[in-house]
């Protein structure tokens, strides 16, 4: 019988036991080794592997597949729904848990698979364990490697002691903290809604040209009213750029906006302050859009030009991967209120419009388009780490409508950017509420009855 023991440090919280005696028979998996899964044996469709992003950020987006011969020789590496994917080196101890809909897949080397006895343990509780700030810890602690964190050995991970409440009283925590998540999942859920509009109505004007071709053929544009409408040309003229609306010019991203490249910096400067920090690559979702937790705090010096402020326009300059999924993005600052000032790290540019000619949201669009992407990526050279052209974003050109017409989808997709920053706020506070519960109910600090009080007061 394995004796239980408190969570040390944790007062009269729950009972804990070794995560190695919670774990199903075959329920810790490390992926496979190098060797076992070469890149040459990579396919472009297939079966996914799962990598390291999937556990980072949760979204199952693929880069690399296996065909079924493969997979039938790695089968034992495939993922189930409520198996937990860890990161395991670098960005050691990152979580997600495979959902009931995700694919079938086998994990990379970077990856380990937890695979909890359900009738000790479930899968969604320990996942909030392992995220609290007590599981990380425990995961971190033991983890080494002077150039690159790697997760410790099995023995020491399974050594972990874990929280291990009734049955009953998990899903009831689970429950508590899953509709936190599950706010916070439909608001961001929302944004992203939002954000789509905000672009499909950008390529239509500007890109497709929709409301120019229905005036061509004698038909009113679908979706704004006659003034809206009276703006558009209805017909086309040859330029640079091929055939571009009647009456609009083409223009270069540098002769409508300033780019300003952010501040490098040095380890030293990166020091605790509740006062400045940096903006770097990691404040851009990967699925697009800005993260509210990407900050580094800083210390070092900067120049007034570098400073971020909140419905900024910013763009990444750098990636770290050669899958180039961030370069060239671009951003809107999210405003925040845990530090003073914000600054652009080396890795980011400020876009700054001239508001006469154009507005942030317009160059938001026009950034997300294919077209300025691919440009980008043709501007952009590096082996391990990406890097854009100095000249890569201001030599982009464009056709530039009317300023009466620019400023129309500006005041469109102005309104639609307040609705994502207020939902943005939302996600803020109830982020901050869960990160706050989450610690106290895992351990068994704070009791339910509680913890409905301050959800309820939200």
């Amino acid at each position: 019988m394995v004796m239980q023991q408190k969570m040390g440090g944790w007062g009269m919280g729950f009972d804990a036991l070794p995560l190695g005696d919670l774990l199903s028979k075959k329920g810790y998996i490390r992926g496979p080794f190098g060797s076992a899964l070469k890149r040459q044996e990579l396919k472009q469709s297939g079966i996914p592997v799962y990598e390291q992003q999937q556990a980072i950020d949760g979204q199952r987006r693929f880069r690399f597949f296996i065909d079924q011969e493969k997979h039938n020789e790695l089968r034992r590496f495939t993922v189930r729904a409520n198996d937990l994917i860890i990161s395991c080196s670098g960005t050691v101890g990152r979580v997600s848990v495979i959902g009931e809909g995700d694919p079938i897949g086998i994990i990379s080397q970077a990856l380990l698979i937890l695979r909890p006895d359900v009738e000790k343990l479930l899968p969604r509780f320990l996942y909030y364990f392992l995220t609290s700030p007590a599981g990380q810890a425990s995961l971190l602690a033991a983890s080494h490697g002077a150039v690159q964190l790697n997760i410790a050995p099995r023995a020491v991970v399974e050594k972990i002691l874990t929280p291990t409440p009734r049955i009953e009283e998990q899903r009831a925590i689970i429950s508590v903290l899953g509709s936190l998540d599950d706010r916070i999942t439909l608001l961001r859920e929302t944004n992203a809604t939002l954000e789509a509009i905000a672009q499909a109505l950008f390529k239509s004007w500007f890109v497709d040209f929709d409301p120019v071709r229905a005036k061509m053929e004698g038909r009113a544009p679908e979706g704004m009213d006659e003034a809206t409408a009276a703006l558009f040309p209805d017909s086309f003229e040859e330029s640079e750029l091929g055939l571009v609306p009647r009456g609009w010019k083409t223009a270069r991203v540098a002769d409508i906006a300033e780019v300003v490249k952010g501040k490098s910096y040095s380890s030293k400067n990166l020091v605790e302050s509740h006062h400045t920090a940096l903006v770097t690559l990691k404040s851009f979702e990967r699925g697009g859009g800005f993260r509210m937790d990407g900050f580094k705090p800083y210390s070092g010096a900067y120049k007034p030009a570098q400073i971020v402020m909140a419905g900024d326009l910013i763009l990444a300059y750098t990636d770290v991967t050669q899958a180039a999924e961030l370069i060239g993005k671009p951003a809107i600052v999210v405003g925040v209120d845990e530090f003073q000032t914000l600054v652009a790290s080396l890795d980011v540019g400020i876009i700054r419009p001239n508001e006469v000619v154009c507005g942030k949201q317009f160059l938001y669009g026009l950034f997300r388009t294919d077209a300025f992407q691919a440009h980008t990526l043709a501007h952009t050279s590096g082996t391990t780490v990406l890097h854009l052209a100095k000249d890569g974003v201001g030599s982009y050109v464009f056709p530039l409508p009317n300023v009466q017409l620019v400023h129309s989808f500006e005041e469109i997709a102005s309104a639609i950017g307040e609705r994502k920053q207020t939902n943005s706020d939302a996600i803020r506070t109830l982020t901050t509420l869960r990160d706050t519960l989450l610690p106290r109910l895992i351990s068994g600090t704070l009791r339910l009855p509680e913890a409905h009080a301050e959800l309820e007061a939200v």
